[in-house]
């Protein structure tokens, strides 16, 4: 009796235990089935957390901060009170200093398109896009310098270290052509933004996803075999390099600068089946190419027009995420290499108008003509604005981080609208204002992510695009 007692105790607790066991394996698989139904987001394999309106990003920047009151939003008052101090800021201090007073823009500004919005004669080209963009004329900043500007309009961060919103949107979705990357950076052919490389950087993000930096000025170099080296002998080198690749990664489990290198390697040899003719500009019509003004005798307009059709070519053959520069990095030397029109802002503006003119238009015309801006975003970005006053002393404006604008048109965008202002004189932000993170947010609604959601745990913290702020700009979504 107490044997059978012990073997009925041990039952017992046998079956309970197993009946636990199944209890938890199935609320596991049911879990893992409702995660399945409500679409279950895994990194790098092309899916979302809700349904995307854009499959991929051109975005556009013009570094320097590019002035928002002669580019994009009209300030009658400047006109109306030039001269006169900035009521409030008399002599204020701003980046480099002293400025004087209120300074109308050089440029007229007329009514276009459709909506009738104000537009600047500075970019004729430009104008006949009014009614397919929303600005966001309420934009501001957390730095008044370029470096830190320029990273914190590409990261949402103002210090380096940081994955740029390509990085991001590469680790979300993976490459959709596995001979191209998912993210490419193509600079101006006068050098890098401020700031370089960190622009596009990976960040503490795994390094496969930083941007491949290309150019129709950076030719793709030729990575075939000599001739005397066999196809069958270069495949045997290259099985055997994969097969010692394979053992070190076995033995050293998880993601490694070696690893990824390793990678860039691999996609640097699967390039040359695609990149070659993507870079090959000599096939597009000449009609495409006196669209974009590719034979202009302005150099450095002639120039980004290539890069501008260069562009075009990656988002239709797959690449997730475009940065197309417009200007370099600051100089010693005022206004040949940017926006930075602190000293003479008229001459300087009009030789950088022409070069981004035309061809930025020409370019939303393409994309517009071929049906990709159905499911193309593109962005216009640049790190802050500039003062209503001209900087003492000079004809030029000063930094100004606290009221610019940017802009965004193409898939699931609003078209012809207008959201959030600065006041009358473009001083400051005041009606919706609206930060880097909550363009982001945008960004990523636009793109099939939830920005809170979009994460990767680094130093203690779930650190995302957005940083802890950031809401989706609801008012400027189709």
């Amino acid at each position: 009796m107490h044997a059978l007692t012990d073997l009925s105790r041990r039952m017992f607790l046998g079956n309970v235990t197993t009946g636990l066991a199944g209890i938890g394996v199935m609320d596991l698989l049911s879990r893992q089935s409702m995660a399945n139904e409500d679409g279950d987001w895994r990194p790098g394999v092309g899916k979302t957390h809700h349904p995307a309106r854009a499959k991929r990003v051109l975005q556009i920047f013009c570094p320097g901060a590019a002035s928002h009151m002669d580019l994009w939003e009209y300030k009658p008052a400047l006109e109306k009170h030039a001269g006169q101090p900035l009521p409030g800021e008399e002599g204020f201090l701003s980046f480099q200093g002293k400025n004087g007073n209120l300074m109308p823009s050089p440029w007229a500004f007329e009514p276009r398109g459709e909506t009738g919005k104000p537009f600047t004669s500075l970019l004729p080209h430009m104008a006949r896009h009014v009614d397919d963009i929303a600005f966001l004329h309420g934009m501001t900043s957390k730095t008044n310098t370029h470096g830190p500007g320029c990273v914190f309009m590409n990261t949402g961060h103002a210090t380096e270290g940081f994955p740029s919103a390509g990085v991001w949107l590469s680790y979300a979705l993976g490459a959709e052509n596995e001979n191209l990357p998912a993210y490419v950076a193509i600079p101006d052919i006068r050098g890098e933004p401020p700031n370089g490389k960190a622009n596009w950087s990976n960040g503490f993000l795994p390094a496969r996803h930083q941007a491949i930096v290309l150019s129709d000025q950076q030719p793709i170099r030729n990575l075939r075999p000599p001739g005397e080296i066999t196809l069958a002998e270069d495949a045997a080198v290259r099985d055997l390099v994969q097969s010692l690749n394979n053992g070190f990664a076995e033995r050293n489990p998880g993601e490694s600068d070696l690893q990824a290198r390793v990678a860039a390697y691999d996609l640097a040899a699967r390039m040359q089946l695609s990149a070659p003719e993507v870079s090959d500009l000599a096939s597009e019509s000449q009609a495409t190419h006196a669209l974009y003004g590719t034979q202009d005798e302005n150099t450095l307009k002639a120039a980004y027009a290539k890069n501008c059709i260069l562009a075009r070519r990656l988002l239709e053959r797959g690449v997730r995420y475009v940065n197309l520069y417009c200007a370099s990095r600051a100089s010693g030397v005022d206004g040949l290499l940017n926006w930075d029109a602190h000293k003479t802002l008229k001459p300087d503006y009009e030789r950088h108008g022409p070069v981004f003119d035309q061809p930025t238009a020409a370019l939303l015309t393409d994309l517009k003509q071929r049906g990709l801006l159905d499911d193309t975003l593109v962005l216009w970005t640049t790190e802050f604005g500039r003062m209503p006053t001209h900087q003492d002393g000079t004809t030029g404006r000063d930094h100004n981080p606290d009221g610019f604008t940017c802009w965004m048109m193409g898939a699931g965008v609003k078209p012809g609208v207008s959201y959030g202002a600065t006041d009358d004189f473009g001083r400051r932000a005041v009606v919706n204002p609206t930060t880097v993170w909550d363009f982001y947010a945008t960004v990523l609604d636009l793109l099939g992510f939830d920005h809170e959601r979009l994460t990767w745990y680094h130093n203690g913290l779930d650190r995302r695009l957005t940083d802890v702020h950031g809401r989706v700009i609801r008012e400027v979504l189709a």
